[in-house]
């Protein structure tokens, strides 16, 4: 499985645009996101399969993010997993 070409990044450029709005993400470079100074998600390519490796927690996990579906999970994961806490109103 190798990093993720110009072209197929170019296939993701949809689910990277909703990234990149995600406040306290950055994107390095084309397709690779850090938080903080750590690094939190990047691609890959396999064949005509896409998938990312986001670091939830202390290791990488890899999501299948070939078709909308799958974007649309992986996207909803990231944020609630970043969402900022709510406060509570009185």
């Amino acid at each position: 499985m190798k990093h993720a070409t110009p072209a197929a990044l170019d296939r993701l450029e949809s689910l990277l645009r909703d990234l990149r709005k995600i406040n306290g993400l950055r994107e390095k470079s084309r397709g690779v996101f850090y938080r903080g100074s750590r690094a939190f998600l990047h691609f890959h390519e396999h064949g005509d399969a896409l998938f990312a490796d986001a670091r939830f927690k202390d290791d990488f996990e890899r999501w299948p993010v070939t078709n909308v579906a799958e974007q649309s999970a992986l996207l909803k994961k990231v944020r609630t997993t970043w969402a900022p806490a709510k406060k509570n109103a009185k």
